[in-house]
């Protein structure tokens, strides 16, 4: 049998926030990349909302041989056949939905299908990773949960706060996604997930994407090895269905930006002693087009070729079967 090659697999990313154009979606490309949750929104209300899925329509027109948008697993195997990238839409927050369920459904029939309950700070759904006392899943976020399990959208609870995270996993009726943190024993940051609330998703089916996010994964210094490391470590704990990758790239973005996705529009810039700066991401892994050295080091490390398949996409696959309306279900 030929050794597994990297342009072989259906390559998956679990999260980007990119600043997308041609010359980024080019990039996902270079590496291989078919498929990718692509964020449009993180504190937008409803209205901003439309206007990014709109720009989103735009660009795919404007760029369709090389992308198309994608609402179902079987639309990312056919990009693949087809030699091009499958974007979903997804929410990094669920302000888009404001203080009306109904919203879900809008969202979703617009082409939305993964969205993460909080960023950062508490909303009207639950408690997030940086709140000081997290208040658990609302009771509007119960609602929120059930709409999107009817109508199939995908629960993401990566920023979300650990109790939050406990509750949403009891209270969805499939299974849920962390589409981009890591292990907090891998490295401390309140982004990352303990042990209990990444048991619980793998319990109950669903998927974590292993993140790439300097801050997560202890900063640029960490090597790709050790990376991997972790990687193989957790398919050995939780099982190789439940693990994946979200690198969470943030290409071609200005300086403005990070302080946005920092601040909002919930506090001033001036109440933040420092001003926020991107990371900076470790000489193996500059952006998507690096994606092939993730193959490489996880075969280094000792998982075998059906695993690393899994992990670089496969199972992001058999979830969005699970989760998402369509041919695959």
């Amino acid at each position: 049998m030929d050794p597994l090659e990297h342009g072989d697999l259906t390559v998956v990313d679990g999260l980007q926030i990119n600043n997308w154009d041609r010359k980024v979606l080019e990039e996902l490309k270079a590496g291989g990349v078919t498929g990718v949750n692509a964020t449009c929104a993180v504190w937008e209300g409803p209205q901003e909302t439309l206007r990014a899925v709109a720009d989103w329509y735009e660009l795919a027109r404007d760029n369709a041989d090389l992308v198309v948008l994608a609402e179902n697993a079987d639309d990312i195997r056919q990009a693949k056949r087809d030699g091009r990238l499958a974007v979903l839409l997804g929410f990094q927050n669920s302000s888009p939905f404001g203080d009306d369920y109904r919203m879900v459904e809008v969202f979703h029939r617009l082409g939305v299908r993964i969205a993460q309950l909080t960023y950062n700070i508490q909303n009207l759904v639950g408690g997030a990773c940086y709140d000081d006392h997290d208040s658990g899943l609302t009771a509007y976020g119960r609602f929120i949960v059930a709409e999107m399990n009817r109508v199939g959208m995908l629960v993401d609870l990566s920023h979300v706060g650990n109790r939050t995270s406990r509750d949403a996993i009891d209270a969805s009726a499939g299974p849920v996604a962390i589409t981009h943190a890591n292990p907090l024993s891998f490295a401390d940051s309140p982004r990352n997930k303990p042990d209990d609330v990444i048991d619980a998703l793998a319990a109950r089916g669903g998927v974590l994407g292993c993140c790439l996010y300097p801050n997560v994964i202890g900063g640029e210094k960490t090597t790709r090895r050790q990376f991997c490391e972790m990687v193989a470590g957790l398919v050995e704990r939780i099982g190789p269905d439940h693990v994946a990758l979200g690198s969470d790239c943030t290409r071609n973005w200005s300086q403005d930006y990070v302080a946005w996705l920092r601040n909002g529009r919930w506090r001033p810039a001036s109440a933040v002693p420092v001003e926020p700066q991107w990371p900076v991401w470790p000489t193996w892994f500059g952006g998507p087009a690096d994606f092939p050295v993730l193959t490489e080091g996880l075969l280094e490390v000792g998982l075998d070729e059906t695993v690393v398949a899994q992990v670089l996409g496969g199972n992001w696959l058999r979830l969005f079967d699970t989760v998402f309306p369509g041919a695959g279900q």
